[in-house]
């Protein structure tokens, strides 16, 4: 699934490139026709993400678009010279300003919200780490209250928004901390180090379109072929700092990984 720094990208690229134009709009698939319709020829005003919801407004129209791209979604954008290629699969929504396109394919979600639900829907997320005065306590009164592993909570979208599974794993690694640590045996201290670590490595990711989460010195060879990442998919490869076999489970739904070493379990407070 997509994480926040990938949905901060894509609102940049839509202010970018559409913002302050009027705008074609369909959906070649027919799910989002109604909608599609109604927002044909309006200029776009807005883009702007939170954590992994986009939400692109229009002049004219109540509401703004929601998309959250869920496991599979795409929004890929390109730069016509001609005439608007025929849409190629699925296309949800079609998006066309000047010499760009864009198509929606696969989201989980794709609906106009009414500025009421867009409130609530803002109101039920967490901070996230990329919006400008996010605030880290908001996150740390939920934390430092539950019994609920650190793993589940950095998920939680409600606790912190834009989080995914390979920013949750590399992180904890990165700071030591064990997965299954209870949330309120965290350290205040540890938690504020972990956040101002995840807005460097998510902003990192705006930058460059990837996850990089390695510290200089542990970084493979240029030519490796070896995952960069510390324990992130690395399931029995040797940790990066100690050697030890890199551990993995299934937490709600989703593959955790963690050294059991340099994440001890003897950090856990039972």
């Amino acid at each position: 699934m997509p994480e926040g720094h990938t949905l901060h990208r894509l609102a940049s690229t839509v202010r970018r490139t559409l913002a302050g134009q009027a705008v074609r709009s369909s959906s070649p698939q027919g799910r989002f026709a109604e909608t599609a319709a109604l927002l044909d020829g309006h200029i776009l005003t807005s883009a702007q993400a939170w954590g992994k919801h986009l939400l692109v407004g229009f002049d004219g129209i109540d509401g703004q678009v929601h998309v959250h791209l869920g496991l599979y979604g795409t929004f890929r954008f390109e730069t016509v010279v001609d005439d608007v290629p025929a849409p190629v699969g699925q296309v949800r929504w079609r998006v066309v300003g000047g010499e760009m396109v864009g198509d929606l394919r696969g989201p989980n979600t794709c609906e106009l919200m009414l500025p009421e639900e867009v409130d609530a829907l803002l109101a039920r997320l967490g901070p996230a780490p990329l919006r400008r005065g996010a605030d880290p306590e908001r996150a740390w009164r939920r934390i430092s209250r539950s019994r609920t592993s650190i793993a589940s909570l950095l998920m939680d979208q409600t606790v912190v928004a834009g989080v995914g599974n390979v920013y949750r794993a590399e992180l904890l690694f990165r700071h030591g901390v064990h997965p299954y640590l209870p949330g309120r045996d965290l350290p205040h201290e540890v938690w504020l180090a972990m956040w101002d670590d995840l807005r460097a490595l998510m902003r990192r990711g705006v930058r460059t379109g990837r996850i990089e989460t390695l510290r200089r010195a542990d970084e493979p060879g240029r030519r490796s072929q070896e995952r960069r990442s510390y324990v992130y998919r690395r399931a029995g490869e040797g940790c990066r700092v100690c050697g030890t076999p890199v551990a993995a489970d299934v937490l709600g739904g989703r593959n955790l990984f963690w050294c059991p070493r340099c994440q001890d379990t003897d950090t856990l407070i039972e």
